[in-house]
């Protein structure tokens, strides 16, 4: 009787492999697309206010840092939010949808006042943690005025959870390119006082990365107004009517995914400080390779949120076999890109990293001797992470965070971090070793996330209902 339930379901959507795939490539382009122009708006800051001096420049990238570490935690709430939105279309549940936008609002704005007092003494923070006064004096005084990016910043992630629900992901990267342009602009006048206006410095930065936040906003609640579709949902009528059966779900699901988001994080921010005990030249090349294997990422990670979405509202309408069907197109994608990429940076791995170096300063040699094995390795990195953001952006469809949170932290750090050390110091590998340890934590993400993934999918498809009721009852 399953059997035949189950071929029945089959043939109730379109399920070929054409239909996912050009839907994977519709909804994960944008995606990509935005990610690598957020990426942009982050290198533009740094690049103009770098212009400025070093001590400027080392307080950007602090202070940046400091509000990407709130940020990144914040946004899992926002992660949260699309595996509930796309349940909710996929089944017609249009009122569950604007619950579920509604208290998303919610929970970021109130996470947003509680960043609050953190980030306005960042100052006294970042002297207790050992840097210099000069330096933190000019970091506090950009979170002074970007920590309240920290409330529009949020609230667009959730309403890309909207749109994505959807499947309108190209009006997102549409809206980033527009804030990118504005904040170009903006630097240029605001940092160096252009047009009249007066050279603000780093915190005409921190100008420009509020009103980028805050035009992102309204532009994304100006389109949702002109879609009848979006318009009829009425996201903000009776908006302080609290709804806490859903504000805790949101809760609940975004907590994990924002302890895995920054564990991984983390992981990185704790190996290049490990890089730095092996040598400066080393911790150079390894900033090269990050930088390389960063703008690569962003490709799977793109694709990983289309994953969720598509994953999401397969099950949403109770398609078993087309939550398959997404996941296996979505693995497919990132993995023609990843070994693309990994070619691209075993082929040329010197050439690339010459990219970032003044290869006539005398010290450039010695960099680029690192640099060169790292980006090589960077290759096989890639590939791996990109497995393991896809493996955890496949489970958040089935709003499954709890024990990949679990998976990922023991990959992350008893593995990634430990085997990282390991090779890097006792075992004397140095710059590689480090790197070498990346690898294989995230092999053992990639094969433990995508392994429980497909173990949950073989429990769905041998009884569908009894998932269904289990899902219902978590939320």
């Amino acid at each position: 009787m399953q059997t035949t339930t189950a071929t029945a379901a089959r043939h109730a959507f379109d399920n070929s492999w054409s239909t996912h795939l050009r839907a994977s490539l519709v909804l994960g382009i944008p995606f990509v697309g935005a990610q690598l122009t957020q990426l942009a708006i982050h290198t533009t800051d740094v690049l103009m206010v770098g212009r400025l001096g070093p001590t400027e420049l080392a307080a950007i990238v602090l202070g940046t840092q400091f509000f990407f570490t709130f940020f990144v935690f914040g946004s899992g709430f926002t992660h949260a939010v699309v595996p509930m939105v796309a349940h909710a279309v996929g089944r017609g549940d249009a009122v569950a949808v604007r619950r579920s936008v509604r208290m998303g609002i919610w929970v970021v704005l109130l996470y947003g006042l509680l960043t609050m007092p953190v980030l306005w003494n960042a100052e006294p923070i970042l002297i207790a943690l050992g840097q210099q006064p000069a330096v933190a004096a000019l970091a506090g005084h950009y979170l002074h005025i970007a920590q309240w990016g920290m409330f529009p910043s949020l609230i667009i992630m959730v309403l890309r959870a909207l749109l994505a629900g959807y499947e309108r992901a190209g009006v997102i990267l549409w809206v980033t390119i527009a804030t990118l342009l504005l904040n170009v602009l903006l630097c240029y006048v605001l940092i160096y006082g252009h047009f009249g206006f007066p050279a603000l410095g780093i915190e005409g930065a921190a100008y420009a990365a509020l009103g980028v936040a805050t035009l992102g906003v309204v532009l994304l609640l100006i389109y949702i107004r002109a879609v009848p579709k979006l318009h009829d949902l009425d996201i903000f009528v009776r908006f302080w009517r609290p709804d806490w059966g859903m504000f805790r779900e949101v809760v609940m699901l975004g907590l994990p995914i924002a302890f895995t988001i920054l564990a991984e994080a983390g992981l990185f921010t704790a190996a290049s400080l490990l890089m730095g005990t092996v040598g400066t030249s080393e911790l150079a090349a390894h900033g090269i390779a990050l930088q390389f294997a960063s703008i690569a990422f962003m490709i799977p990670l793109g694709l990983a949120q289309a994953g969720t979405v598509r994953v999401g509202l397969a099950l949403g309408r109770g398609d078993v076999f087309g939550v398959r069907r997404a996941a296996m197109a979505i693995l497919v994608l990132a993995s023609v890109v990843s070994i693309i990429g990994s070619l691209i940076f075993a082929v040329m791995p010197y050439r690339l990293a010459g990219l970032f170096l003044d290869t006539a300063r005398p010290d450039a040699a010695a960099v680029l001797a690192v640099a060169g094995p790292l980006i090589v390795i960077a290759g096989a990195f890639q590939l791996v992470d990109g497995l393991q953001a896809v493996g955890a952006g496949l489970l958040r469809g089935l709003k499954d965070a709890r024990v990949p949170m679990i998976l990922a932290m023991i990959a992350y750090w008893p593995i990634g971090f430990f085997s990282a050390w390991l090779f890097a110091l006792p075992l004397g590998l140095g710059a590689n070793g480090v790197w070498y340890g990346f690898v294989l934590g995230l092999i053992a993400a990639a094969v433990m996330l995508l392994g429980r993934f497909f173990r949950t999918l073989k429990r769905m498809e041998a009884n569908p209902a009894a998932f269904q009721a289990g899902l219902a009852a978590k939320g």
